[in-house]
């Protein structure tokens, strides 16, 4: 079998709340002829499309959404135990997604259904989402800014009640930074990539709209209800952006990381162990 190693640098954001540390990945593919040769880079213009579904949720979920994409057997995986367990809310659903054999990204999600079934519905644009992402990963989060940077253009970003948007100088280079208004409840952006972009150069992914009857599709971008991240959650979600060195930032202290063992050092994905 082949391995691929896969590297997710991370940085602290906050002394003391969130470590440094690197995500090591290994994964099982089909033996196949070598060939000596790099694999490709995915060009700038299909970065942006591939980027533009999420490229305009909130820092926090920007980042758990990638992290996730790295494990779209795992997301189909989640959304049919959404499907078969309905009834879990709040507490009693992170203490049972918690005791499932994912990875913490993935369980965080189990938050969000909407999301999951976004990145389930299209699995193959997610799968493409998480690869560019472990091969590429500063170039995606650079298509992220150049995709926020025309959603201000157009006029469609701006804070609202439910996000703020702001420039940011970070690392001497300017970034566009979303973050929840209230950071303890997330609402998550539904958009028409065309409508907050203008056209595209390579062809969106599929559109997505969500099942609640609050959006529209002319708008430029709606909000549904805002989901509530209390204790039973951490308080917020696992992964953030580091926009300063073009990274996902991993905070420790969030439930399902802190429980997962996640040490300063190291993440193993096939143990979920590591050493300090």
């Amino acid at each position: 079998m082949r391995v691929l190693p896969v590297v997710l640098c991370t940085i602290a954001l906050v002394p003391g709340d969130t470590f440094a540390l690197v995500l090591s990945r290994a994964q099982s593919q089909p033996q196949t002829p070598a060939s000596g040769n790099q694999a490709a880079l995915i060009p700038s213009d299909q970065l942006d499309s591939l980027v533009a579904p999420i490229a305009l949720y909130p820092d926090p979920l920007l980042a758990q959404t990638l992290a996730a994409s790295t494990y779209p057997l795992e997301l189909m995986q989640l959304q049919q135990w959404l499907t078969r367990n309905p009834g879990l809310k709040d507490k009693a659903l992170a203490d049972a997604v918690e005791k499932q054999p994912w990875d913490p990204s993935v369980q965080a999600m189990a938050l969000l259904p909407d999301v999951v079934k976004r990145l389930t519905d299209d699995i193959q644009w997610t799968t493409d989402l998480g690869n560019a992402f472990l091969a590429q990963q500063s170039d995606v989060m650079n298509a992220v800014q150049r995709m926020r940077s025309k959603a201000q253009g157009t006029g469609a970003l701006k804070s609202t009640p439910q996000q703020t948007v702001q420039t940011e100088v970070v690392n001497n280079k300017h970034v566009i930074v979303i973050e929840q208004a209230n950071p303890e409840v997330l609402y998550v952006p539904s958009y028409n990539p065309v409508a907050v972009y203008g056209p595209a150069v390579y062809p969106y992914p599929p559109i997505y709209y969500p099942s609640w009857s609050g959006y529209a599709a002319t708008a430029a971008i709606s909000f549904g209800v805002g989901a509530a991240m209390g204790a039973a959650w951490g308080g917020g979600w696992g992964w953030n952006t580091g926009w300063g060195n073009n990274i996902i930032n991993v905070n420790n202290f969030n439930n399902f990381n802190l429980n997962a063992n996640i040490k300063r050092s190291g993440y193993s994905h096939a143990t979920r162990s590591g050493t300090m």
